[in-house]
């Protein structure tokens, strides 16, 4: 059962002028709403975005774009975005139908990361663009400021440490698709010569061979 949302309110620290943006945002397609996140999520991402290489850009001054880029791209990812709505409980106060809610919706990685989008979205559009800098300041704050040097991407991780090993590249290959036409998650094995399979999912072909090399980093890149 979907939480008092007012709960939500104070782990934000913001009070909705129009409290029909707030449940549009907390709304998943599965209900059958005539309007739901999606719309907001897009928006969200964008402000998100542009929030945090703000931060970045006066945090680092003497970076190149290049490193500030690879910042931006983790601190934007969905694996951030669904641990900060974790701190938060987000899951508790999204509208699920019965069967989405059944499935186990409030947990799922992919659906947090888009709500928490969906509701920088909903800020935006109620209060402007202060109240959602304060938020992502805020939640943000712990992974910018102990982010000492630029992430790699974990394909480019995996590529220069098979090369180290001599070995050939690693190879991608979608191996499934599942969701609705609208959200699809995609699934993508990913094979080094000599060791097993990987297989990553995510939300496009990119995020799931991303996922796929970490998983496999995560396991022998300490053996490079």
């Amino acid at each position: 059962m979907t939480k008092p949302h007012d709960e939500l309110l104070k782990r934000i620290k913001y009070q909705f002028k129009d409290d029909a943006l707030l449940k549009v945002a907390l709304t998943h397609s599965s209900t059958g709403e005539s309007e739901n996140y999606e719309r907001l999520e897009f928006l969200g991402d964008r402000v998100l975005g542009l929030v945090i290489a703000s931060l970045l850009f006066k945090k680092f001054p003497d970076e190149k774009e290049g490193d500030l880029a690879k910042r931006l791209a983790s601190l934007v990812q969905g694996e951030t975005l669904a641990k900060l709505s974790k701190r938060i409980s987000l899951g508790d106060y999204i509208f699920f139908s019965d069967a989405e809610a059944a499935a186990g919706g409030a947990d799922n990685f992919h659906i947090l990361a888009d709500v928490f989008e969906s509701l920088i979205g909903a800020m935006y559009l109620d209060g402007g663009f202060e109240p959602c800098r304060k938020l992502i300041e805020e939640h943000w704050q712990d992974v910018l400021y102990t982010m000492k040097e630029p992430p790699q991407h974990p394909k480019t991780a995996i590529q220069e440490w098979a090369q180290a090993q001599g070995l050939p590249l690693p190879v991608y290959e979608i191996t499934g698709q599942s969701g609705p036409d609208h959200a699809p998650i995609f699934d993508v094995s990913m094979t080094v010569k000599g060791y097993d399979p990987v297989v990553g999912s995510g939300r496009s072909r990119a995020e799931a061979e991303k996922e796929a090399a970490k998983l496999f980093m995560d396991n022998h890149g300490e053996n490079a």
